[in-house]
C-alpha cells in the first residue's frame, strides 16, 4: 500500500508531462514548445559537467548543449544523432536499467518519447523527453532531474 502511495504522484506528474508534450510542436534549434521546453536540434557540446546523477547514461550519439538549474529542478537539453525515436527511447531505457536506475514510467510514440527514472541511489527522479521535431533528423533530448 505504501509503495503505491509513493508512485501515484510520480505517475500523475509523468502523465501531465506527457499530455503537455503531446500538445506541443517545434522544429528548429531554440524553438520553444507551449510548455516552455527548448527543442534542441544541434549545437556545441557542454564543456562542463551538466550536474546529472552518478552513472547517468551518456554515449557518443548524445550531445548535451545546455544545463540550467530551475529551482530544485535541473533542466538539461541536447540532441541524439544515432537513429529514430524508438532507438533513442530503447537505448535510454536499457542504459538506465544497466546503471541500476529504476524505470518509473516509459512511453514511446511516433514523434516523442518519455522515460521517467529514479537514480540508483534513490536520491533523485527525473525524465528524459525525446522529440523527433528536428529538420536535420536529430532527436531533441530534454532531461529534467530533481531531488526525490
Amino acid at each position: 500500500m505504501r509503495r503505491s502511495n509513493v508512485l501515484w504522484p510520480i505517475m500523475v506528474l509523468a502523465l501531465a508531462l506527457t499530455l503537455l508534450a503531446s500538445a506541443c510542436g517545434g522544429g528548429k534549434d531554440g524553438d520553444k514548445e507551449a510548455s516552455g521546453v527548448d527543442i534542441t536540434c544541434d549545437g556545441t557540446a557542454l564543456k562542463s559537467d551538466p550536474g546529472l546523477p552518478p552513472n547517468f547514461p551518456m554515449w557518443d550519439e548524445v550531445t548535451l548543449t545546455k544545463s540550467e538549474q530551475q529551482g530544485p529542478t535541473l533542466a538539461v537539453n541536447g540532441y541524439f544523432t544515432g537513429g529514430d525515436i524508438q532507438e533513442a527511447h530503447d537505448e535510454y531505457k536499457n542504459r538506465f536499467e544497466a546503471a541500476g536506475y529504476t524505470i518509473l514510467f516509459d512511453e514511446v510514440e511516433d514523434k516523442d518519447s518519455e522515460v521517467s527514472y529514479k537514480d540508483a541511489q534513490g536520491k533523485t527522479t527525473g525524465q528524459v523527453a525525446l522529440k523527433a521535431e528536428c529538420d536535420n533528423d536529430n532527436i531533441s533530448v530534454h532531461i529534467t532531474n530533481r531531488p526525490s
